[in-house]
């Protein structure tokens, strides 16, 4: 393999939604730092079989405004 093309890793954390964190190698950020997730498989209606609604920067509700006269609820 060729000398120093490869990244570096190094330790970080990463903190999941439920508060519980692990340490792993990772390329992100640098050592020692906090990753905080948003999902993860703990949260996540593909793992715990949940289907939530996210309204992410309003696009439900601008759906649901949009086609609130045609009786779907």
């Amino acid at each position: 393999m060729k000398p120093e093309i490869h990244p570096d890793y190094h330790n970080i954390t990463v903190k999941m939604t439920d508060g519980t964190s692990y340490e792993t190698r990772s390329t992100w950020g640098a050592e020692g730092d906090v990753m905080t997730l948003d999902i993860d498989p703990v949260s996540h209606p593909a793992w715990t079989g949940v289907h939530r609604l996210i309204d992410s920067g309003g696009q439900l509700a601008k759906f649901n405004k949009r086609f609130e006269g045609f009786g779907l609820e």
